[in-house]
Formats: C-alpha cells, sequence, structure tokens
C-alpha cells in the first residue's frame, strides 16, 4: 500500500516537472519590451551568441547577393550552407529553453531555408528563384526583428 502511494506521488511529481519544462520551453523566458516587441531575456552571453548567429545569417545573404549578381552558384551554395543548420546544431539546451517556440520556429526555418538554397544552387536553377528564396528568407528575419528583442538580464 505504502509503495503504491509512492508509485502515485512520484509520478505526479513527474508529469508536473514535465509540463513546467514544457510550459518554459514553449513560453522562454520572456518579459515585455521597451518598444511594444516582446523582450527575450537571456544571459549577456547567451545574448552575444545569438547576435553573432545573426550577423553570420546576414553575412550569409550578402554572400547569396554577391553570389547571384555574379552568376556564381557555387559561391551562392557556400554562403548559403554556412548559416544552414549545421550552423545551428550546438546550441547549449538551456539557451534554447529560454527561447519561445515561435522564435525557435522562425530561426530554425531559416536555418533550413539556407540549407534549400545552398542545394538550390548546386543544382543549378536559376538565379532569379535563388532570389525569391532568399527573399521568403529575408521576410522570416524581418517578422522576427519586428516581434522580438534580445534583453540581457541583469
Amino acid at each position: 500500500m505504502k509503495s503504491n502511494k509512492l508509485a502515485q506521488i512520484a509520478l505526479l511529481l513527474w508529469i508536473a516537472t514535465v509540463a513546467v519544462f514544457a510550459w518554459f520551453f514553449i513560453r522562454g523566458n520572456t518579459t515585455a519590451g521597451t518598444d511594444g516587441r516582446t523582450a527575450v531575456v537571456l544571459q549577456a552571453s547567451e545574448r552575444d551568441l545569438i547576435l553573432s548567429e545573426m550577423r553570420g545569417l546576414l553575412a550569409s545573404t550578402q554572400g547569396i547577393l554577391e553570389g547571384a549578381n555574379q552568376g556564381d552558384m557555387q559561391r551562392i551554395a557556400k554562403a548559403a550552407s554556412s548559416a544552414g543548420m549545421a550552423a545551428a546544431a550546438d546550441v547549449n539546451p538551456a539557451l534554447m529553453a529560454k527561447l519561445p517556440i515561435e522564435f525557435k520556429q522562425l530561426g530554425l526555418s531559416v536555418h533550413s531555408d539556407m540549407d534549400e538554397i545552398a542545394k538550390a544552387a548546386e543544382s543549378g536553377k536559376p538565379v532569379p528563384e535563388l532570389l525569391k528564396m532568399a527573399s521568403n528568407t529575408l521576410t522570416k528575419c524581418v517578422g522576427c526583428h519586428a516581434a522580438w528583442q534580445l534583453k540581457a538580464a541583469n
């Protein structure tokens, strides 16, 4: 009888733990931003890491545009693949838990789009099609920056 009660308590604690983790995984560590956007609250080093990744995405986009301007499919593929899913593979799970689900979805979809642009360039898709793909990806970037700001925890 005692072991059955103990098992029930353990199960309830496990369910509560999973529910709390799921809540934070979906919601992230957010607060109201100073300009109407939602602020994602991170440690300064985590904020720096995400901003560095965003600068990498911007540099890759510039490389895609330059490659398109020169008609250089290899340059497009190289620039896009440098910002693909492999670039997001080593993110700390504790950091990922702090990011709201929508932020994670947008970020990962941008990395996935970069892989798709690289594949399209490697397969010889025409430049206008590659530029359309890049434009669609940039729309996600603009949407993310319009919705979120990164705030360093005090």
